[in-house]
């Protein structure tokens, strides 16, 4: 199977869906389950709500390009969701968690099958996206290559 295609007709579709899930998902556990965000969690909150917007709007428009603004996102996205979850999870990096607000960031509100946390969901979701993105970007390039060679 060919992925171009897939991911040219499709890539919008599923990277907005994750986003969407990855907000309403977090607005559930703050809103519904009286879960309080550290400090971390709402950085990883401004950097994915708007992607549920951003990506919303091209997949209606059909933006292809959308990857040059969401992927900055995306990434430092996946940044702090790895640290997040690596001072839940590690020793190494705990000694900061502490110092983090009035909800530390060490908190497990969720500990599914020992290692599945809130973060490492926000990381599942930026890292989705984010190779979507890429996905996206490279199936653009070999498209804009032909469109290229037809034209001239």
């Amino acid at each position: 199977m060919n992925w171009k295609p897939f991911i040219r007709e499709n890539g919008l579709h599923l990277s907005w869906v994750v986003a969407l899930v990855a907000t309403l998902g977090s607005l559930y556990f703050s809103e519904i389950l009286q879960y309080a965000p550290c400090k971390l969690c709402w950085y990883q909150r401004i950097l994915m709500y708007p992607l549920a917007i951003i990506l919303g709007i091209a997949a209606v428009r059909k933006d292809k390009r959308i990857y040059l603004y969401v992927l900055p996102l995306s990434v430092w996205g996946a940044g702090i969701s790895l640290y997040h979850y690596l001072m839940q999870k590690t020793e190494l990096f705990q000694e900061g968690a502490k110092a983090c607000g009035l909800v530390p960031c060490d908190v497990d509100y969720i500990d599914w099958f020992g290692f599945v946390t809130i973060p490492f969901l926000a990381l599942t979701a930026f890292v989705l996206i984010s190779v979507v993105m890429v996905l996206l970007w490279a199936a653009g390039r070999g498209e804009a290559g032909k469109n290229a060679r037809s034209e001239g």
